[in-house]
C-alpha cells in the first residue's frame, strides 16, 4: 500500500469510527468530542504502527517526542478536527492524516466523514472563483485579517467549523479564500496543505513564507489556502495591515 493509498484509508476508517461513536447516542456535547478524540487516535497510532512501524508520529492526541525531530518522514495526524462541531452533531468536521517528508507537506488525506467525503492529495480539478471572493471565517471568533480581506475584495464571509472542513471548502466549490490567523498547530494544517498544493492551489503561511513542518516546536499559528489567482490580492491587503 502506497503512503497515500494508507492516508486515505485511515483517514476514512477513523471517519467511520467517529460516525459510529455518536450514532450511538451514548455521548454528547464535549463528552461526544473528548470519546471521539480517543477513538480516533487509538486507531490511527495502531494502524501507523503497524504499516509504518519506522515512520515518527506527531498526533494532537499523543504525548509529543523529540526523537521526531531526526526523522526524514513523520505522519502528523489530528484524529478529530472541529470537535466541536463533531459534539454539536454537524458535519463540517475532520479527520486529517499527513506525511510530511524532509519538512515538506508530502502527503495529506482529509476525510470529512459528514459529508462520506476523503479528499487527498492529487490532483484536482478546481472550480471556478465567485465574482465576489467568498472568504471562510470562524463560526464564533473570525479573525480581523480575514475580515479586512473580504472588505478589501468586496468579499462575503462563510462561516465554518472545523480547519480541515474550511479547507476543503476551497476545493470543494463553496468558498475562495481561507487564511487563518488565530494560531493553529501544525496538525491542523499539514493535511489540508497537502491536499490542497497536490490540487494546485496557493497554500502558505500568512506572510506568503512555505509552510515548514516537524518543527520542535508545533505551533504554527497562520495559513492561507487560496486560488493562486488571489493570493497576490491577499497578500498584499495583509502587507498592508498595521503590525499585530
Amino acid at each position: 500500500m502506497t503512503d497515500l493509498e494508507l492516508a486515505k484509508t485511515i483517514a476514512e476508517g477513523a471517519g467511520k469510527i467517529l460516525r459510529e461513536l455518536r450514532a450511538t447516542g451514548l455521548f454528547e456535547g464535549k463528552a461526544l468530542g473528548k470519546a471521539g478524540d480517543r477513538v480516533a487516535n487509538e486507531f490511527i497510532m495502531a494502524a501507523l504502527r503497524e504499516n509504518r512501524p519506522d515512520d515518527a508520529v506527531l498526533s494532537e492526541e499523543e504525548k509529543d517526542s523529540a526523537a521526531r525531530l531526526a526523522a526524514e518522514r513523520v505522519w502528523i495526524v489530528d484524529p478529530l478536527d472541529g470537535t466541536r462541531e463533531y459534539g454539536e452533531g454537524r458535519a463540517d468536521w475532520a479527520v486529517h492524516v499527513a506525511l510530511a517528508i524532509a519538512g515538506k507537506p508530502a502527503i495529506g488525506a482529509v476525510a470529512l466523514p459528514g459529508l462520506g467525503q476523503v479528499m487527498s492529495s492529487e490532483p484536482l480539478p478546481l472550480p471556478e472563483i465567485a465574482p465576489k471572493p467568498r472568504v471562510l471565517v470562524s463560526r464564533t471568533r473570525p479573525a480581523k485579517e480575514a475580515l479586512a480581506v473580504a472588505e478589501a475584495l468586496n468579499g462575503e464571509l462563510v462561516p465554518m467549523g472545523s480547519a480541515g472542513a474550511k479547507a476543503m471548502a476551497v476545493l470543494r466549490g463553496e468558498a475562495d479564500i481561507y487564511l487563518h490567523t488565530g494560531g493553529q498547530y501544525e496538525w491542523d494544517n499539514c493535511a489540508p496543505a497537502a491536499v490542497a498544493l497536490a490540487a494546485g492551489l496557493h497554500a502558505t503561511r500568512a506572510d506568503g513564507a512555505p509552510l515548514v513542518y516537524n518543527n520542535a516546536n508545533p505551533y504554527l499559528p497562520d495559513l492561507l489556502i487560496c486560488q493562486k489567482e488571489l493570493a497576490p490580492k491577499v497578500l498584499a491587503v495583509l502587507r498592508g495591515m498595521p503590525a499585530v
